[in-house]
């Protein structure tokens, strides 16, 4: 298959990248950092620009988005809009301008993340935009077949400990090749209007 791959450059997307790699798929990255390819998912004209240069593809997965953490006394509206814009508008706009770039039993994967099933302090923006995405792709799941919408929803990564560990205290973390399984997962099989929680018990 032919996978486009959003975020391919972090922890999660290189492990991604990794795993597909390996299964014999071609793995199209990209990122805001790369210069061949870059895409800002809080911009749509980055999006349709990505998919022009990118052309047909058997997959859409994205292993990024950006939110603003701080106390809900300290954050603001822009603050907000600006973690929504990106984690959560940006996915669906990446599936909603994807939708004539992806072949017809094609597959989108997004990502969220535990803080919507167990919320931290200073998470909020976080947790909302989880859940808006995995509203999303319930719905979108019911609407886009055969076309399939699946999130992958990880928990604090092993490799991430050391740096944020600390906001997750109790939190039993996962290593990212777990987490790329549940790409892979996405990818291979007919599963749609799933959320692969890699949340394991504290």
């Amino acid at each position: 298959m032919r996978i486009l791959l959003v975020g391919h450059s972090g922890t999660i997307g290189a492990a991604v990248a990794e795993l597909l790699t390996s299964r014999g798929h071609t793995v199209i990255g990209a990122s805001r950092s790369r210069a061949e390819r870059p895409v800002d998912l809080t911009d749509v004209a980055s999006i349709d620009s990505l998919y022009a240069r990118v052309g047909t593809v058997d997959a859409v997965a994205c292993a990024g988005g950006h939110v603003v953490y701080g106390p809900i006394t300290d954050m603001t509206y822009d603050k907000y809009r600006a973690s929504l814009g990106d984690k959560a508008l940006g996915q669906i706009e990446l599936v909603r301008r994807g939708l004539s770039s992806i072949n017809p039993r094609g597959s989108f994967t997004l990502i969220t993340g535990v803080l919507f099933d167990r919320p931290i302090v200073t998470g909020s923006a976080a947790a909302a935009a989880n859940g808006a995405v995995e509203g999303f792709a319930r719905a979108a799941a019911l609407e886009l077949a055969p076309i399939r919408v699946n999130v992958v929803s990880p928990t604090l990564l092993t490799e991430s400990v050391e740096k944020n560990g600390h906001l997750f205290p109790g939190e039993t973390p996962v290593p990212a090749a777990l987490v790329a399984n549940a790409y892979l997962r996405s990818i291979e099989t007919a599963e749609t209007g799933q959320i692969y929680r890699l949340h394991p018990a504290p």
